[in-house]
């Protein structure tokens, strides 16, 4: 059952990059009509080296409206055709270049086999198509048979695009998008460094591909090439498996499928593939376009190009999006980024916006409708480590755990998995988190932790760490281990996220005694760890995606040292948190409600009242509320709320509490009475009320802002001094200790109630009115509570709470008010409530003489004796009286109080069918 749905999710990641032009990986859709100054036309090229005849492109070619103009040529993702990339050529035409866009050999309705970016094929294929825009009037040149020229594409076109700028140096500028450096490094991948050698080794040796074979993305990509050509394309000859690939590329799959490694024949044709293989001859400006929701080309193959592009001297700059193959494609924002560079080294035109050479994207967690990333942008002014900036900042963070045994299970099965080909991103941000449950099997992994994070951690980069793997004397083991490494971020309540859904596998030669030493490179990724979280290292033995071991064996894997964490700072100037349209609307109906709301208020604003101190801080006087539709939720309700009181609003569900605070805080106008605090009037717009903090509709914070952050933006927008707003006192209260500092999107519900009483707390106001301030708090959260609102009042400042849960409101008001059906029924002390039926309990060291004594009483009844305690209903005769009448008796009185609970009372009150 587990290979079936790899097998469907293989298929289902294939489908779900139709949807994505500039690196489609499956069939296109029909083209939508060209536009105007479009002309689609077949462009002959020789079929190749040593091979008869020739093969036909499918071109378009796309004018703009004034030329002769530079030209740039857009080059499809695998599995699509140049239908694939019509958008994005509709968006350079617009800027005023001649784009010319076509369908790679084997795809879409032109001719010939798929050669993987062959320099003898499609690289070839290319550079015909230079020599054809060459010759075209609307093409402007640089000289004879040099078009001025730019190249993009994404995934199996930006390849193109690096390729074609080594091996033709007419082209003037690239942008290629989401794709390798070494395709035999993507393949067969190997994050391993022997720790003998120095630590600013390269990771891996180019060319050479003795890593473990990543099957599942291979598996998409070899099907994306099985299938007929469409729409005129040349039909399939040779064996049935090989679909539109030539021959040489269908034997080295099946071998490598087979086996797990790849053989010379393979290994040469990746190396021809690959751009590592040019890159040292690249001179055209390069704005290389990395996505960082990426398991097939991870952000690791952009950092090599540009390392290898930037040794010659060549102009580079860099792109971190917030997609790739596991994600969203490239945002308005990063095509612009690749117009403008297009419009500087193509176009001679001045640099727009912001000029830095390296920018990456920060997400929120949080999406925009169900697929948009949300997040911030950050700019650096360098790429860390080339053009004499300065290299990659790394944190040192201890790894906690012993060395640990790990078992792989014969065959590699039962397997761990952690990411579907092409669906992280349709999973959004709850990818990691199911990765989390799928990606570690019991006693097949080592893990070891950071302690957790004293501030929040930019995490961008590929963090490393040193590994040690030896064999356990009497368990079966091999030559080498294969093993996967993946770093999670940990919340405080345990919750795990894989960071990038990705995993970095190693093949470690393991020697018959003492340890195997290596330093492993974790995948690279952009993750903000919260404050107070940690980060988890693991190591496990298999992992769907990957041909690993199938040998049983035991392994004994350790850590030793720390835990490199890269980092880049920059600046934020570029958030996202609104997509554009949206807040344009917002902003449009806010300024209509602003202006509606500044009229009311001018028209119907209470009458200024200076506060008064020493006046009672709230009084209702015959409140009434009745809506349109004639029901009354309030009438005639009237009480007094003194300094120092914690009173507890009480009542059952339509009683009419919420109600009732809602016109307490000017959020709806009564229909009749009036409310006052401090001796002025409250409403709609009252100035009283910024003397009044309140938590009542439940909380609306921003959940990708850490708590403190939201604090001070509800203070800052109340427009008083910051020294006012006596924060650290709120957060003090509040009890989020470090987690204050993690964003409120990753809170529970608890913590989300103390940060909203926080809030209300904001500059210690006088009175606070709390609706339900215990929900979501456990019994010891409560109990908390119940100190901070009693420690609150006991300064002289008044608490209103409306509450349910009577046992707390017995325990932490001092009064109360009890509403049903709309009215008061009852209010005073708690105490005087609870007693108002006379029910009364006294501790006495004669109980039976003490019962003879209270029954001779004038009007107690119902006295009964329970231990040293008799209970009598004294029916109005104040308790006092009655421990006078005992004491004269020769009965000693321990203790005297109501005998009724706040419970007993309340359903006396309003009757047992109604829940509070």
């Amino acid at each position: 059952m587990r290979r079936v749905l790899f097998a469907v999710a293989a298929a289902l990641g294939v489908l779900a990059f139709s949807a994505a032009p500039a690196y489609a990986t499956a069939t296109p859709s029909p083209a939508p009509a060209p536009p105007p100054n479009a002309t689609e036309q077949r462009i002959e090229v020789p079929a190749g080296p040593g091979e008869q005849g020739t093969v036909e492109l499918d071109t378009t070619l796309y004018l703009p409206e004034t030329t002769p103009a530079p030209a740039v040529l857009v080059a499809h993702g695998f599995g699509g055709s140049k239908t694939s990339v019509d958008s994005d050529a509709r968006e350079l035409v617009a800027r005023g270049f001649v784009v010319l866009t076509w369908s790679a050999r084997g795809f879409g309705a032109s001719g010939g086999k798929i050669g993987l970016n062959s320099p003898d094929h499609e690289i070839a294929d290319a550079q015909r198509l230079l020599d054809w825009l060459a010759q075209r009037p609307e093409v402007r040149l640089d000289g004879p048979g040099d078009p001025r020229v730019g190249v993009t594409g994404g995934s199996y076109g930006g390849a193109l695009s690096l390729l074609l700028a080594g091996y033709d140096q007419r082209v003037d500028a690239i942008a290629p998008v989401i794709t390798w450096n070494d395709l035999g490094q993507a393949l067969f991948p190997n994050a391993a460094t022997p720790t003998d050698l120095p630590v600013d080794t390269p990771a891996r040796t180019a060319f050479a591909p003795d890593g473990v074979f990543k099957r599942g993305w291979a598996g998409v990509f070899f099907s994306a090439g099985l299938g007929p050509a469409q729409r005129g394309g040349a039909t399939p000859t040779g064996p049935a498996t090989c679909g539109r690939f030539r021959e040489e590329i269908c034997v080295g799959y099946t071998e490598a499928a087979t086996t797990g490694r790849p053989s010379p024949a393979l290994t040469e044709l990746l190396r021809l593939s690959s751009p590592a293989s040019v890159t040292d001859r690249i001179t055209a400006p390069t704005l290389l376009v990395q996505g960082e929701a990426d398991t097939l080309f991870g952000l690791d193959h952009a950092d090599a190009n540009a390392r290898q592009i930037a040794a010659n001297g060549t102009p580079v700059s860099m792109v971190w999006f917030a997609g790739g193959h596991d994600g969203a494609q490239p945002d308005a924002a990063t095509r612009a980024r690749i117009g403008d560079w297009f419009d500087q080294h193509l176009a001679g035109k001045a640099p727009q916006g912001e000029q830095s050479t390296f920018r990456y994207a920060v997400q929120s967690g949080i999406r925009a409708g169900s697929t948009t990333p949300t997040g911030r942008t950050v700019h650096a002014d360098a790429y860390p480590g080339i053009d004499g900036a300065a290299p990659v900042t790394e944190v040192r963070q201890h790894l906690q755990g012993d060395p640990q045994p790990v078992l792989n299970p014969a065959g590699g099965n039962p397997a761990a998995l952690t990411s579907l080909p092409g669906l992280g991103g349709a999973l959004g941000n709850a990818a990691g988190r199911v990765a989390a449950l799928t990606s570690e099997l019991p006693g097949q992994s080592a893990q070891f932790r950071t302690a957790p994070l004293e501030q929040q951690l930019l995490l961008a980069g590929a963090p490393r760490v040193k590994l040690t793997v030896s064999r356990i004397p009497g368990q079966p083991a091999g030559d080498e281990a294969v093993l996967f490494g993946k770093v999670y971020e940990v919340t405080q309540d345990g919750t795990r996220t894989l960071l990038g859904g990705a995993v970095a596998p190693v093949r470690v030669p393991v020697p018959q005694s003492g340890p195997a030493s290596v330093t492993v490179t974790l995948p690279a990724v952009v993750a903000p760890i919260e404050a107070g979280n940690q980060l988890l290292v693991s190591f496990s033995t298999t992992d769907q995606g990957f041909a690993g071991s199938t040998a049983p064996a035991v392994w004994q894997v350790g850590v030793e040292g720390e835990l490199l964490v890269p980092t880049v700072p920059g600046r934020s100037v570029a958030p996202n948190t609104v997509p554009l349209g949206p807040a344009i609307g917002i902003g449009i109906v806010l300024a209509v409600v602003l202006v509606v709301w500044l009229v009311f208020r001018l028209r119907r604003r209470p009458a200024d009242v200076e506060p008064d101190p020493h006046a009672p801080p709230l009084v209702i006087e015959g409140l009434a509320k009745t809506y349109k539709n004639g029901f009354t939720a309030v009438r005639d309700v009237s009480f007094t709320v003194e300094r120092g009181m914690v009173l507890g609003l009480l009542g059952p569900n339509g009683a009419g509490k919420t109600t009732v605070l809602r016109m307490l805080m000017g959020l709806i106008r009564p229909t009749a009475g009036r409310i006052t605090a401090f001796g002025a009037p409250v409403g709609p717009g009252a100035p009283v009320l910024a003397d009044i903090g309140a938590f009542v509709e439940g909380p609306g914070f921003l959940p990708h802002l850490s708590g403190t952050e939201n604090l001070r933006l509800y203070w800052a927008a109340t427009g008083r001094p910051a020294d006012e707003a006596h924060l650290e006192e709120a957060l003090e209260i509040a009890g989020l200790g470090d987690s204050i500092h993690r964003r409120v999107g990753t809170y529970s519900q608890g913590m989300r109630q103390r940060l909203a009483i926080a809030q209300a707390m904001l500059g210690l106001p006088d009175l606070l009115v709390l609706d339900e301030p215990t929900n979501g708090l456990d019994p010891p959260q409560i109990h908390a509570m119940r100190d901070v609102l009693r420690r609150y009042a006991a300064g002289g400042r008044t608490v209103l709470v409306s509450s349910h849960l009577l046992a707390e409101v017995e325990q932490t008001c001092t009064h109360v008010v009890v509403m049903h059906h709309g009215v008061v029924v009852a209010t005073g002390s708690v105490e005087d409530v609870i007693a108002g039926g006379g029910a009364a309990s006294f501790t006495v060291d004669a109980p039976e003489r003490a019962a003879e004594v209270l029954a001779s009483l004038d009007g107690v009844r119902d006295v009964a004796v329970d231990g040293s305690a008799v209970h009598a209903m004294l029916n109005g005769m104040p308790r006092a009286a009655a421990v006078r009448a005992l004491v004269g008796a020769g009965v000693d009185v321990a203790a005297v109080g109501p005998r009724r609970r706040l419970e007993d009372a309340f359903l006396q009150l309003v009757g047992e069918d109604t829940t509070p």
